[in-house]
Formats: C-alpha cells, structure tokens, sequence
C-alpha cells in the first residue's frame, strides 16, 4: 500500500476511535447548594454512569441567587433541576421548560412542629412561619384544603431560633434539612409533617429542558435521564459515599451526618424509590399526577389555563425509556 494511503486509513482509524470514545458535553443545574437530594446525579458523575453514557457531564450547584430558568434559556444550562409549580407556571411567561423526569416522587417540603403535635389539623392553631416560595405555592393550597388562615402565618427568615423561642410556632421546612438542625440545636425530636402525605402533588428534583433541547439534543437527554436514575439507584441502594465526596467538594458546608440523615429520610419515606416509581422505575412522572399539580394551580388562581397548554409543558417518554427499577 502507497505510504500516502497508510497515513490516510491510520487518520480515519484514529477519528473513528476517537469519535467512539469521545463523550458529548452537557450540563445540569442544581436548584440549591449540594446536599443529599442531588445525590443521585453526583453518584453517576462519581461512579461514571455518566461518561458510560457517553456524556461529559458538568454539574452547576443553584442557590437564592440564581434564576435556574433564565440560566437555562440563556443556554448556559442543557438542562436544569425543576420544580413542577415553577416549570408549568413559566410556560405564562413565554419560557418553554418541559419537565423529562422527577427524582423525588414526593416533595420534600414539610411543617414541622414541637414533639406534642401528633396530627396535621393541630397545626391550624400555631403561628406558621411560611417563606415568600410558600406563600405562593402551597399557601393558598393549605388554606382552602385544611382551612389555615394569613391570620396565622408570618414569614420565614430560614432561621430556626423563632421557632425554638415560641413553643406555639411551626414553621416550614426541607425533609432533610431543618428537622436535622432543630434536633442538634433544639435538642428535642420535632414532628415532621410532609407535604406530599397530605395530598400535595407536585414532583421535585426534576430533569426540566426546553423545548429547543428535547428537539436538537434528544439522545443526549434521554442517556442523561437513564445515567442520572442509575445513580440514583446506587446512591440509596449502594454506597453513596463516592456522590457524597463531590457533594462536599462543590459544599464545604456539607456535613456527613447531615448527609446521613438526609439519606436516611429519603429513603424512611419513600420519596425516591416509592409511589409510582417502585412499579414503573426511578424517575418516573405520569400525565394524570402532572395534571393534578395543574388543576391545583388553576383551582388557587396561580396559574391562567389560557395561556398554558398542559400537555407541553411534561414528556414522558424520556424516562419511560430509560425503565431503572429500584
């Protein structure tokens, strides 16, 4: 073979390979700081379900500061993680996010109240300390499905020591979160309501894209739904500690007994690996639940049905695809 046409077949070989093993790069946007709710996307970064996938995946942690749907418009995120009151809502701003996949099958938001409370309809009779997310989301939800009254609800600073002060307040708090604090500081255990075990519908820790993504990056979203659902799989099933070291790396703030106790909840209620995914698979969002949070947010006057199409703003078949049994 003429030497020219050896260079030639050894280049295209190289390209090939390199084309084989090359990873396509795509990034996702936390809605908070790293803590045991993302663990699952960190474990498939760590672990390398990720670039098995043939991904080169970057993740952005999100904090109080940062619009995750402005970042994401503005296409410095492929993909952000949603919440379906704020993604369905953005569609009446003109900004297309369509929710592929849900980690958390609950809401993590809970009320938490002094050891004393047993039932959720004693709550009515505290000061409730609601954050301004709150008071425009599940609020209005509270008052017309349990009869709380704006009478007694104060804002909520995301400070715990009102609550510790005043045994006649209960505030709002995150599952793994707050509860872990006023246990430390507190020293007493408090009663921890979910909201999701009350009927709240909406999902949480979503894979939210746009529209524009689904349709140019298609394959690329659906091996990230499939590798981001593995790793959830082996974070509460497995060892989560290889998540949990990039989780602190990104938040040196991050403890390990919080992160312990943040595994623990999650797994004590079921909020990744039960309700429809223990059946369907992790991830796992369907057009009746999606509906509920929609008829929940029209019902409230939180959304106009006019100028939302339901149907747009949810894709099932991502994650449908992707079928990662607990």
């Amino acid at each position: 073979m003429p030497k020219a046409a050896t260079v030639a077949l050894s280049a295209a070989l190289a390209a090939v390979l390199t084309t084989a093993h090359a990873t396509e790069k795509f990034t996702y946007l936390t809605n908070w700081y790293a803590e045991a709710e993302h663990g699952g996307y960190y474990q498939a970064q760590a672990t390398g379900l990720y670039k098995q996938a043939g991904l080169d995946v970057t993740i952005k942690m999100g904090g109080p500061q940062v619009n995750i749907l402005q970042v994401m418009m503005a296409g410095q995120a492929d993909c952000i993680m949603g919440y379906d009151v704020q993604t369905i809502q953005a569609w009446e701003q003109g900004i297309d996010a369509v929710t592929v996949a849900a980690a958390f099958q609950k809401d993590p938001v809970v009320l938490i109240a002094r050891p004393e409370v047993k039932q959720f309809a004693e709550l009515k009779s505290k000061t409730m300390l609601i954050g301004s997310a709150g008071m425009v989301t599940y609020w209005p939800w509270l008052k017309s499905k349990f009869g709380f009254s704006d009478q007694q609800m104060r804002p909520y600073n995301f400070n715990i020591q009102p609550f510790l002060a005043d045994k006649n307040t209960a505030q709002q708090g995150y599952l793994a979160s707050e509860p872990f604090s006023i246990e430390k500081e507190g020293h007493f255990k408090p009663s921890v309501f979910m909201l999701a075990d009350q009927g709240w519908p909406p999902y949480a820790m979503t894979v939210v894209c746009s529209t524009k993504t689904l349709q140019a990056r298609p394959q690329a979203v659906a091996a990230f739904v499939k590798a981001s659902m593995q790793g959830w799989k082996s974070y509460l099933t497995g060892d989560p500690s290889p998540g949990n070291t990039l989780i602190k790396k990104d938040n040196p703030n991050m403890t390990d007994d919080l992160l312990a106790y943040g595994i623990g909840k999650i797994k004590e209620t079921g909020a990744v690996l039960g309700g429809d995914a223990a059946k369907q698979g992790i991830g796992t969002i369907t057009e009746a639940r999606m509906k509920q949070t929609y008829d929940m947010l029209v019902a409230h006057h939180l959304l106009d049905p006019k100028k939302v199409d339901f149907k747009k703003t949810f894709s099932t078949r991502f994650v449908q695809d992707a079928k990662v049994m607990p």
